[in-house]
């Protein structure tokens, strides 16, 4: 009796764990169908097929007027309704060399710099870290206008959309000249005032990249950091930089040309404009600026949210621009300026739009929230591509949609 009680205490325990397998088995099969439904469910169909044609269209566009103008490198990105609907490379790093350019190929992108900046800006500020109406004088001791009343009034919202009242482009000689920017602010109490602050645009640099020291002062963290811990990390920007250095020392850079009608010989990298690092110092791919045009398009977003682009897009000023800045651009109703971008009201939406130049780059940038559209484009051979290129998309994606009335998700 006892050896059967033996042999059955064995058998009991084999199938006690028999029966949990298949248990196990029957709910792995109940989360793999469960984890089905979930994903087909909650999967949104891509809505590229909207554009497609106009893609198609404009794609073929860019690639006759690159060629035919002789266009050593370029590269251009477009995203729509949080998807990429075209991300294109073109040429060489460098003329006379085999490198191309591809989408992790690094651009000086000049003044575009503002727009990330911007963006940067309006983080902080809704974070309650640096906002726009503080006081510049309270973050910088010692700062000093030549107006007493300037020097006092002016805010970090004045300088970041080019209200400061000063002359516009104050001190640019300077930057040119490589003066360091702690030597070009002892002299901004000599720059003659154009208005008070808040008044009148004035386009600056230096100004613009005071945003720097205050950043420092308030965080004691330099802007090169902040932007990387607040901007290129988060939004996945992981080819941006902000330095002469890193741009130098990049095995996968495109070289500045000059040049015209087709013929184009490199130049020597050169460092202007990093020492005003917010206004112009900044260093990004094609595919860093997918990235950054997606997360600054997506209203689920964790980094940007409604209230950190109301900050950057709220117009604070009109801004008069020379008739050749948008000539380009058909029909323009008004000019703006935000936070680091122009906003532009062109056929009844409003672009925000910044365009970026420094011996021998050109940078393009501009999005439409209403659209759900984006579109970036760099290139190292600055010519007339590179003010063509955001109007003529612009307009393919204008004229069909006022055609067949696409709605908005």
């Amino acid at each position: 009796m006892i050896k059967r009680k033996q042999l059955y205490i064995p058998l009991l325990i084999i199938l006690i764990l028999i029966a949990f397998k298949l248990q196990s088995f029957v709910s792995s099969k109940e989360v793999i169908k469960e984890a089905i439904i979930a994903t087909t469910e909650t999967a949104k169909p891509s809505q590229l097929f909207e554009i497609k044609e106009i893609i198609s269209k404009y794609d073929s566009i860019l690639s006759s007027e690159i060629t035919e103008s002789g266009t050593v490198g370029a590269a251009v990105v477009i995203t729509y309704k949080n998807e990429i609907a075209i991300l294109k490379c073109f040429g060489v790093q460098k003329a006379g060399e085999q490198n191309p350019i591809n989408k992790h190929t690094i651009f000086r992108l000049a003044s575009v710099s503002k727009t990330i900046s911007g963006v940067l800006a309006g983080i902080l500020s809704n974070e309650g870290i640096i906002e726009f109406e503080d006081k510049v004088v309270d973050y910088i001791p010692g700062f000093k206008l030549k107006s007493p009343e300037s020097t006092s009034r002016i805010t970090i919202g004045n300088l970041l959309s080019h209200t400061s009242g000063l002359i516009p482009h104050a001190y640019d000689n300077m930057i040119e000249e490589h003066v360091p920017i702690n030597k070009i602010m002892e002299q901004l109490q000599f720059v003659d005032i154009a208005a008070k602050p808040g008044k009148l645009y004035g386009y600056q640099n230096v100004m613009f990249s005071l945003y720097d020291t205050i950043a420092s002062v308030k965080t004691s963290k330099n802007f090169s950091s902040l932007i990387k811990e607040k901007v290129f990390e988060p939004f996945g920007m992981n080819d941006a930089s902000t330095s002469f250095a890193d741009y130098k020392d990049s095995d996968n850079k495109a070289f500045p040309h000059n040049g015209g009608n087709g013929k184009f010989r490199s130049l020597r990298l050169n460092n202007r404009y990093y020492s005003t690092g917010p206004a112009a110092g900044i260093n990004a791919s094609i595919s860093d600026m997918s990235h950054f045009l997606l997360t600054v398009l997506d209203h689920k977003s964790s980094v940007v949210n409604d209230a950190v682009r109301k900050l950057i897009f709220t117009p604070q000023v009109v801004s008069p621009l020379k008739r050749n800045y948008l000539r380009r651009w058909d029909k323009v109703d008004t000019k703006q300026y935000a936070i680091g971008w122009r906003i532009i009201g062109y056929k009844d939406r409003k672009i925000a739009y910044h365009g970026g130049y420094v011996q021998g780059y050109r940078a393009e940038i501009a999005l439409c929230e209403e659209e759900e559209i984006g579109i970036a484009f760099l290139s190292n051979s600055p010519n007339s591509t590179g003010s063509k290129t955001i109007p003529t998309f612009l307009n393919l994606l204008f004229e069909l949609k006022d055609k067949e009335h696409i709605p908005n998700s």
